[in-house]
């Protein structure tokens, strides 16, 4: 039987858990050193465990980590004291979220989980993924983004061409993802040339 990778590592530190340094705090990677946590995510759900979707979800958890560690967002942006972390609709997380970014920050902000019901609640957040769920009003929902400086991630069939920022995708039952600059410019998000490498498509340019 095929056994894949990722039962021994943390999808935020990407450190094998025998390492006796993978317990280091990660506040203390910044954007430079998130390169090859995201090479060795992407080589880490596999088909034969178990628990599938709890884990699929694990390690899309600690994707949201390292695209926020590789996004610049606008100097006006993000005024408050937290790093807002938000779920429009239905959670397929369930509770992975919270479990693998308690006590982690974004910078010198602490990154906060927000479940919310209502679109309108999102323009404050700094990350937003969207459930499939939320697929009728998806036009809407981007509508009433605006140019806001919210990231959007969704796993949707047609998230990017329908406005979105980042979508997940399964290939080989590994978690890759493709992203839009023509969605991320107009809201000032500057994308690292390291996460545009290991995108699996890449829509448009950046500003």
């Amino acid at each position: 039987m095929n056994r894949r990778i990722h039962t021994s590592v943390d999808p935020v530190s990407a450190r094998y858990s025998h390492d006796p340094q993978a317990s280091a705090s990660v506040t203390s990677l910044f954007p430079r050193h998130a390169f090859l946590p995201l090479l060795i995510l992407m080589a880490s759900y596999g088909p034969s465990y178990a628990q599938g979707k709890t884990e699929e979800y694990h390690v899309k958890a600690g994707f949201l980590f390292h695209f926020a560690q590789l996004v610049d967002w606008p100097a006006a942006a993000g005024g408050g004291p937290t790093f807002d972390l938000c779920i429009l609709g239905d959670d397929p997380f369930r509770g992975e979220l919270e479990n693998t970014l308690n006590g982690k920050v974004i910078g010198s902000k602490p990154i906060r989980v927000l479940h919310l019901k209502q679109p309108q609640e999102a323009r404050n957040c700094q990350v937003l993924f969207i459930s499939t769920k939320e697929d009728e009003r998806l036009s809407k929902i981007f509508e009433g983004l605006g140019s806001s400086a919210v990231m959007t991630v969704g796993e949707s069939d047609d998230f990017i061409e329908r406005g979105g920022m980042i979508r997940f995708t399964l290939e080989q039952e590994k978690v890759r993802f493709e992203i839009n600059l023509k969605a991320a410019d107009p809201a000032g998000l500057k994308f690292s040339s390291r996460l545009l490498l290991l995108a699996k498509n890449v829509f448009g340019k950046q500003g």
